[in-house]
């Protein structure tokens, strides 16, 4: 059984390993020549991050998978939570590699992108139906021992759900720490829940990508020496996706998850408010780009963003306190 000593000691290898790795993988990607390449119309004070190495998401998913894979809890749901977590990471690192070492600024194209989360969505899916007991039912937070049975809408339900967290994790990747930051308290969140309902793989597997997002931000905080591309916000949004369809909790991304969901939510009102009245809603979208231009700071929005997360994961532990 797993039990909290568990849980750090697991934490705390893949830190480590993601610590080690750091040293390597930084210089490796400078030599390479793999730098981000700022949007201009973007914020102006982010031209300085121009060049500064990307696609460093390789150090914590290689930390969070060694010690996943050596924990002495290696089953079926844990390949398909690493199958997930890569499969998502390989699209983002394909089109990180298209952009930044052939200098194609396009990538690949949005609906090459949507195809190959679609399709790691409905293995997903199949996985889920075919190996959970009730595998089309779904925990309604707040509610005492609700399951919700979605069954024929529960494959469309989960594909939505899938590319809608995936790319919400892309879009919250914009300031330095900030989608680190976020991401390792949601997976905190996950495994300790994951523990109080006795899923020890998803514990385990939840930990070990926590410990490499601790050990990241010493390389992602402000300022970043290295930010994780697509490679790792693809796959970090996969994983969070995974972990909770396999706990029957993905009723629960839209709390937990809250400000992967208000940027996506910016977005989208932003595009429609422009194209519907010629104005806009934000001074800028994603949402911290809002508050960049308000004149926050880029810790103080971090920051506020971190611990609103926070917030938000007690939150969830209150709707699923009937569960843990």
């Amino acid at each position: 059984m797993i039990d909290y000593l568990d849980i750090i000691r697991i934490i705390a290898i893949s830190f480590i390993i993601t610590l080690i790795l750091g040293p390597i993988t930084i210089p490796l990607l400078r030599r390479l020549k793999v730098g981000q390449s700022i949007r201009a119309e973007g914020p102006k004070s982010h031209i300085k991050k121009s060049g500064t190495p990307t696609m460093g998401g390789l150090m914590f998913l290689i930390a969070a998978i060694i010690t996943s894979l050596t924990s002495g809890i290696v089953n079926q749901d844990l390949i398909i939570l690493i199958f997930a977590t890569l499969g998502f990471g390989a699209i983002g690192f394909i089109d990180d590699f298209i952009k930044v070492v052939l200098k194609r600024n396009l990538g690949l194209r949005a609906y090459q992108k949507l195809l190959g989360q679609i399709f790691i969505a409905v293995i997903l899916v199949i996985y889920q139906t075919r190996t959970a007991s009730e595998g089309t039912e779904v925990i309604v937070p707040f509610l005492n021992n609700f399951y919700l049975d979605l069954g024929i809408i529960y494959l469309p339900f989960i594909v939505f759900v899938v590319v809608g967290t995936v790319n919400s994790v892309n879009l919250t990747d914009g300031l330095d720490g900030l989608a680190t930051g976020v991401t390792l308290i949601v997976l905190s969140f996950f495994s300790l829940v994951a523990l109080k309902m006795g899923y020890s793989t998803v514990t385990v597997f939840s930990a070990a990508l926590a410990g490499g997002c601790l050990g990241f931000l010493k390389y992602n905080s402000h300022p970043a020496k290295v930010f994780m591309g697509d490679t790792g916000s693809l796959a970090l949004g996969g994983a969070i996706a995974a972990i909770s369809i396999i706990m029957k909790i993905p009723l629960i991304l839209p709390i937990v998850g809250g400000i992967y969901f208000a940027e996506t939510l910016s977005v989208i009102l932003q595009v429609l408010s422009f194209k519907l009245t010629g104005k806009r809603i934000f001074k800028m979208s994603p949402l911290h780009h809002h508050y960049e231009l308000s004149g926050w700071k880029e810790t103080k929005v971090v920051t506020v963003f971190w611990l609103a997360t926070v917030g938000l994961c007690l939150v969830g532990l209150l709707a699923l306190r009937y569960y843990i």
